[in-house]
């Protein structure tokens, strides 16, 4: 969550939305759409974007804090989340907890940690992009399908849209 050569100072915040089957990213997106505001209520304007899988990522630019800061602001966050949407969200690794719901995976944010990065293509059967997506999409998400991106989509998508995930990589 850091640039060379500041390893160990992260400036970027991840929310890795993972969802138990039968949730997709349909319910990812419904939980991206509830921490938006408890993110935009600390100061900061999360990006969300494809995991390139089966989830969604929310990304946010920080500065001063420590991995282990990140790590245990994401799971405070992760956690009152999951008090008040019991029914959908969940902090808690443990797997039989995760049928239909959706982890908020925060130990994505300890330096002992990968996340895979924007527009990396990912070794499946059908090779799909980690994507940036805008916050439109995410509110129309309403089937798997809707978020999934290949190569060639994304190319599309950066020639539109530009790159959407250069405001959490700003200086």
């Amino acid at each position: 969550m850091w640039r060379y050569p500041d390893v160990g100072k992260p400036d970027l915040m991840v929310f890795d939305l993972d969802p138990g089957p039968p949730a997709t990213v349909v319910q990812c997106c419904e939980v991206a759409l509830l921490l938006r505001p408890l993110l935009a209520d600390r100061g900061l304007e999360p990006v969300a974007k494809t995991s390139g899988g089966k989830g969604l990522q929310l990304c946010a630019a920080i500065s001063g804090m420590t991995s282990e800061q990140t790590s245990e602001l994401v799971r405070e966050l992760a956690e009152q989340l999951e008090a008040d949407e019991a029914k959908l969200v969940v902090s808690r690794m443990t797997r039989a907890l995760r049928p239909g719901k959706v982890l908020i995976d925060w130990s994505q944010n300890s330096s002992t940690k990968t996340t895979v990065a924007p527009y990396s293509l990912r070794a499946r059967e059908r090779p799909t992009v980690s994507t940036p997506v805008t916050w439109d999409e995410v509110e129309a998400c309403k089937r798997a399908s809707d978020l999934a991106f290949t190569a060639d989509d994304v190319l599309n998508r950066a020639a539109q849209h530009g790159d959407l995930f250069a405001v959490v990589l700003a200086d």
